[in-house]
């Protein structure tokens, strides 16, 4: 049976919530909606294990990658409660997956040797539109006995929760099933916009990827763009996440969305972080030199001091209840239209930290 498609066109909303939604992710709402009715699946028993450079059709769907996990796990919990009724409204439901695999295409590098251990592996989300490996890198993932894997129209040009994220996600999920993959260090990386999509994958999916290498491109957390997600996986990103940021010394811009990016992680209690500034170049992909020291300092992190975790949650707790407070204040007040506009400040902020609670809120 063919996969199809139907795109729902959302021109309108009925509350101050939905606008703010559909102001965040109207490029993502007809991606989520897209219906596969055939998940074209993958015969049960997985292909021959190739190594080398090679391309792929990678047919099995991960559940991590179906659209509601992706709302869950990348959007506030406003935002991703609204989903149904805004798609009620246009007339159109939820489908399971966003993507149709057996039309996309995926660039597989395969260490010959496979360590003990069994390989790393590393998904990289790119800015350009094909599946390629950068120039240099293979000797370097020979060296360390790393998989690389990376989808081809997957770039600047198409929208993160549509299929940037999905991509990625069905791409780990393929390789980890074809080769003996440690799913210790199993990584998200990508260059420039890629970057930015990788950092909010391994913010919303810590217990899939144990670290990002992230060249040349980032941003704060905590933000509309870049909520938090669920607390249980916040907690396990805070925990146990290593960030390796790898820029150019030459690319002031992203050097400076860096520095952003590392005081927003301190703030919110993220501590396992590297910086790797590469000499002599700009807004350019790692060098083989700098893709070593990353991928050594990937495969080294570094457990957070646990009583200085315990400090700075129970601080982000405090400023939290402090807000909650604020909201019940108004809402008992009779001023409701100000409570909302609270509440949806503290949806943005703290995202999946502040579920149920602020769903909860939201129903008053």
């Amino acid at each position: 049976m063919p996969c199809s498609a139907m795109r729902p066109v959302i021109t309108s909303a009925k509350n101050d919530g939905a606008r703010t939604l559909l102001r965040v992710s109207n490029a993502i709402l007809p991606a989520l909606s897209m219906s596969v009715m055939s998940l074209c699946a993958a015969a049960d028993t997985p292909p021959a294990q190739i190594t080398g450079l090679h391309d792929a059709v990678l047919g099995e769907y991960s559940p991590l990658s179906g659209n509601a996990e992706l709302a869950r796990r990348l959007l506030s919990p406003l935002s991703a409660a609204q989903i149904p009724e805004l798609l009620a409204h246009a007339g159109k439901g939820l489908s399971e997956q966003p993507i149709n695999l057996a039309q996309e295409k995926f660039a597989v590098y395969v260490p010959a040797q496979a360590p003990a251990r069994g390989y790393a592996l590393l998904v990289f989300v790119p800015p350009w539109s094909d599946a390629r490996l950068p120039p240099g890198w293979a000797a370097v993932l020979d060296r360390y006995g790393v998989i690389f894997v990376s989808a081809a129209r997957s770039g600047n040009d198409v929208t993160p929760l549509g299929r940037r994220a999905p991509l990625a996600l069905a791409a780990a999920y393929n390789v980890m099933r074809r080769y003996p993959v440690d799913p210790d260090r199993v990584y998200i990386s990508g260059f420039s916009g890629g970057s930015r999509t990788a950092l909010r994958l391994a913010l919303g999916y810590p217990d899939l990827f144990r670290g990002a290498l992230l060249n040349a491109g980032s941003d704060p957390i905590g933000t509309t763009e870049l909520p938090l997600p669920p607390r249980e996986l916040f907690l396990q990103f805070q925990k146990s996440t290593r960030l390796v940021y790898v820029t150019g010394e030459q690319d002031p811009a992203s050097l400076a969305a860096d520095e952003q990016s590392i005081h927003s992680m301190r703030e919110w209690c993220v501590f396992d972080m590297d910086i790797e500034v590469t000499h002599r170049k700009g807004h350019e992909s790692a060098n083989p030199t700098a893709l070593s020291g990353a991928l050594r300092a990937l495969l080294n992190p570094v457990e957070p001091d646990p009583n200085k975790l315990a400090a700075c949650r129970a601080a982000v707790e405090t400023k939290l209840e402090t807000q909650f407070q604020q909201v019940e204040s108004l809402i008992a007040g009779g001023k409701h239209d100000d409570a909302q506009k609270l509440l949806h400040q503290i949806d943005a902020h703290f995202g999946g930290l502040a579920a149920p609670r602020s769903l909860e809120l939201a129903h008053k």
